[in-house]
C-alpha cells in the first residue's frame, strides 16, 4: 500500500511517497541525490522492497525538484527541507534514515538529532568528482548510530578503498555511483537494485533484531 502528501517547508513543497508495511517492525525515511528525484529505479526498489519486508518506507523529494532546478539546493537547506518533513510525519519509530548520495550525506548529518536507531547510504559521496582532497569522512564517522554504506566498486565519488577502515560497507560489483553496472557484468542493474535492497534488510534485520 502506498499513499503519497505534499509537505510545505521554508523552501517549497517537499513530496513524500510513502509504501507502508501491513506490520511495520520500523520507518525508514529515504532521501534521493542530486541528480534524480525519488522516481529512480533504485529507490523505487528499496522503498518496495522494504515495505515487503516489514518496514515503513517514506520516500522524500526534497523542494528543489518540485521547483524544477537541475541543481540541488544547499546541504544546510536540504537538512532544513528533510528536518521539517520527520517533524510534519511525526512517525512513532523507531526510525531509520538513509538516501542515495547526497540524501545520504543529510540523512547521516541528521541522525543523531532526530533519534534515529540507524542510518543507512546507498552510494555515499565520499568527496565530489575528482576531488578527493575534499573529504566527507566526518560526516560519516559522526553519525552517532548504527551505519551501513552500500558503495559501487567503481564509484568515483568515493571507492571503497578509499573509506576509513571499520567502515560497514557492502560493495556493489562492478557498479559505478548511480549503481550502473558493464552490460558483461555478473549482475543486471536490476539484479543490482535488488542486490542493494535485499542487503539493507538484511542490515536492518540483524540491527533491530
Amino acid at each position: 500500500m502506498s499513499h503519497e502528501q505534499i509537505i510545505d517547508t521554508a523552501h517549497g513543497p517537499a513530496r513524500v511517497v510513502a509504501h507502508l508495511a501491513s506490520q511495520p517492525r520500523a520507518d525508514v525515511v529515504l532521501s534521493h541525490g542530486a541528480g534524480r528525484g525519488i522516481d529512480g529505479a533504485d529507490l523505487v526498489q528499496m522503498a518496495q522492497t522494504l515495505s515487503e519486508h516489514s518496514y515503513n518506507a517514506y520516500l522524500v523529494e526534497q523542494p528543489w525538484v518540485a521547483r524544477g532546478r537541475k541543481v540541488a539546493d544547499r546541504p544546510a537547506v536540504l537538512d532544513a527541507c528533510l528536518a521539517t518533513v520527520l517533524g510534519v510525519l511525526a512517525l512513532p519509530g523507531p526510525l531509520v534514515l538513509a538516501g542515495r548520495s547526497a540524501g545520504s550525506r543529510s540523512s547521516f548529518r541528521l541522525a543523531r538529532d532526530h533519534h534515529a536507531v540507524a542510518a543507512f547510504a546507498m552510494a555515499f559521496p565520499l568527496h565530489p568528482l575528482g576531488r578527493p582532497e575534499n573529504t566527507r569522512v566526518s560526516e560519516l564517522l559522526e553519525a552517532g548510530v548504527p551505519t551501513l554504506v552500500i558503495q559501487g566498486e567503481r564509484d568515483q565519488m568515493g571507492r571503497p578503498a578509499e573509506f576509513p577502515a571499520g567502515t560497514n560497507m557492502v560493495v556493489v560489483p562492478g557498479a559505478d555511483h548511480g549503481y550502473r553496472v558493464a552490460k558483461s557484468a555478473a549482475m543486471s542493474e536490476q539484479e543490482v537494485y535488488s542486490f542493494v535492497a535485499d542487503t539493507a534488510v538484511a542490515w536492518l534485520d540483524r540491527e533491530l533484531s
